[in-house]
């Protein structure tokens, strides 16, 4: 049975792969805009999960914001050093991630829901402990409580996620005002995407 331990091993697989393929046309943008909305380029952005890097840490670059990609598989990380090398790349799980710096946009967007459950829960005093005062959160998840099994390249991956209530008290605890939620939404091919401020 796939599960949230074989999600890193299955991305050093097929990262190569990924990194070619990946869909680069960016249907991400209206979300990614949310987050520096109203805001000068040169933000500290903080993409967990990073991948490759493209198209989301190099819509940032591009913007002129400085980028931090943070991914637990080595060839992914690899993959995005190569195609950013203006961006710092660190090795890490972002689970207990411990950087001692805060940023103005946080990133975990299809990473966040390859973890378990308790993990995800764990993981929102790590956001609110690299939040800048008045940092965007975005994150994805899936629209309700449950758990499925996904494809990248000839891997199986696992994805969970709560319940949309919970992920609200996990905000709100953490000092996040959840700014909306959209789920399974035609204009982010089906995602279901947060977008968050840190207060």
């Amino acid at each position: 049975m796939t599960g949230p331990d074989d999600i890193l091993p299955a991305y050093e697989r097929e990262a190569a792969r990924w990194a070619r393929d990946r869909n680069r046309d960016l249907w991400e943008a209206p979300a990614l805009a949310a987050t520096v909305a109203g805001r000068s380029p040169g933000l500290a952005v903080l993409d967990l999960g990073c991948g490759a890097g493209q198209p989301i840490a190099e819509w940032y670059v591009a913007r002129g914001d400085r980028v931090t990609g943070v991914d637990g598989a080595a060839a992914m990380l690899a993959e995005f050093a190569a195609r950013l090398p203006r961006a710092e790349a660190i090795h890490a799980d972002m689970r207990g991630l411990r950087l001692g710096r805060r940023f103005d946009v946080i990133l975990a967007f299809n990473s966040l829901f390859h973890l378990s459950p308790g993990d995800q829960r764990a993981m929102f005093p790590v956001l609110a402990a690299h939040a800048a005062p008045g940092a965007r959160l975005l994150f994805t998840s899936g629209p309700a409580t449950g758990e499925a099994i996904g494809r990248v390249g000839d891997s199986p991956v696992y994805h969970a996620s709560l319940a949309p209530e919970d992920y609200r008290g996990l905000l709100t605890e953490t000092g996040f005002s959840p700014l909306w939620f959209r789920p399974e939404d035609p204009e982010f091919r089906g995602h279901s995407v947060w977008l968050a401020e840190r207060r």
